[in-house]
């Protein structure tokens, strides 16, 4: 819903429209990224990212933002026509409608954020945004630092590379390893496919961070809301992205 921007901050309780007017005169609001100075200023919470200095503004009341431990053998979607598990049976007691930001595949377990602010989960989604998505994956035996480099020189899927930000090896046993890996992207089965690629398939893959969010010790099958510190980190990223525009 667009309204003058006054209205916008008085409704979340910042501050007075009076006072509103002044931050605005002092230069001190910035919509997107650019400050702001226009009374008349229509903005829409749901779209615009508003800062007072560098506080954010709250989204409109109604947003619920949530991150999940998936557990293997659960499946990303409202519903699934074979009658398997669908990761929303493991959310109790919230009456709103939401959805995954994204998925996981149906054997990978970690951190999936379920939300109903579709544009916070544009922010998360869009590749023109470059927001890290970290996993820990165990893999057949111990790759070389060639087959390493080889992942983060890109590997060819479906006619375009795939590159992996940052990969190496926290763990050995005689069979097997675990590597930290992580990518920008989303695509299909993209951390299967790209370690069979380099004769190292995956034998469990947990994703531990998607941008500044932390799967830390959140028990497999459990979730939280996210913290206001966390929604803030994440709609900064969509007004930097905007004053980067502006140069």
């Amino acid at each position: 819903m667009r309204e003058r921007i006054q209205k916008a901050i008085a409704r979340s309780g910042l501050a007075s429209r009076r006072k509103a007017e002044e931050f605005m005169r002092q230069k001190r609001l910035k919509v997107n990224g650019v400050v702001v100075t226009k009374l008349g200023t229509m903005v829409d919470l749901d779209y615009d990212t508003i800062q007072l200095d560098d506080k954010i503004l709250q989204p409109a009341e109604g947003h619920i933002y949530i991150v999940l431990h998936k557990p293997p053998g659960y499946i990303c979607t409202a519903s699934d026509p074979q009658g398997r598990p669908t990761i929303l049976s493991l959310i109790r007691k919230v009456p709103e409608r939401i959805y995954p930001v994204g998925r996981l595949d149906f054997d990978t377990e970690g951190l999936i954020v379920l939300t109903n602010d579709g544009s916070f989960a544009q922010i998360l989604q869009h590749p023109s945004h470059n927001i890290p998505r970290g996993y820990e994956v165990k893999v057949h035996g111990v790759p070389a630092r060639g087959a390493l480099s080889a992942l983060e020189g890109g590997i060819l899927l479906d006619g375009r590379m795939a590159y992996a930000t940052h990969v190496r090896v926290i763990k050995r046993t005689k069979k097997n390893s675990w590597i930290e890996f992580s990518l920008y992207e989303g695509r299909n089965r993209q951390v299967k496919r790209m370690l069979a690629a380099i004769g190292h398939p995956a034998l469990r893959i947990i994703r531990t961070s998607f941008g500044p969010l932390s799967l830390d010790r959140l028990p497999q099958g459990s979730y939280r809301n996210l913290r206001r510190l966390e929604i803030e980190k994440i709609r900064k990223i969509k007004a930097e992205k905007a004053i980067k525009g502006q140069n």
